[in-house]
């Protein structure tokens, strides 16, 4: 289940996907299968080519790609998440969720 996000963001989110553009969107989750989680932030570019690229120099591999028609993302969320928002200078999503 996904909450704290607005429309504003989510539309910004999508945009920027379909633009080209690597784009992060974090927000609060929660999903039984991924216990102490709870936060996600998705990646998404709908070049494949550059989010490939984007997520091998963070160790991601491609067939963790959602795989989504229009919105192609990486979930990240634990340390990992906190880890690649630090190296991307992502700090809006960094405090915004203390993470």
């Amino acid at each position: 289940m996904a909450f704290g996000l607005d429309r504003a963001t989510l539309w910004q989110w999508k945009q920027d996907v379909l633009h080209g553009n690597i784009a992060f969107l974090t927000h609060y989750w929660l999903d039984d299968r991924f216990p102490g989680c709870t936060t996600v932030t998705k990646v998404g570019c709908n070049d494949y080519s550059k989010l490939i690229a984007w997520g091998e120099q963070y160790g991601l591999k491609e067939e963790w790609i959602h795989r989504d028609p229009d919105y192609p993302h990486f979930d990240l969320f634990g340390e990992r998440q906190k880890a690649i928002l630090q190296q991307e200078k992502q700090w809006q999503h960094i405090n915004k969720f203390n993470l």
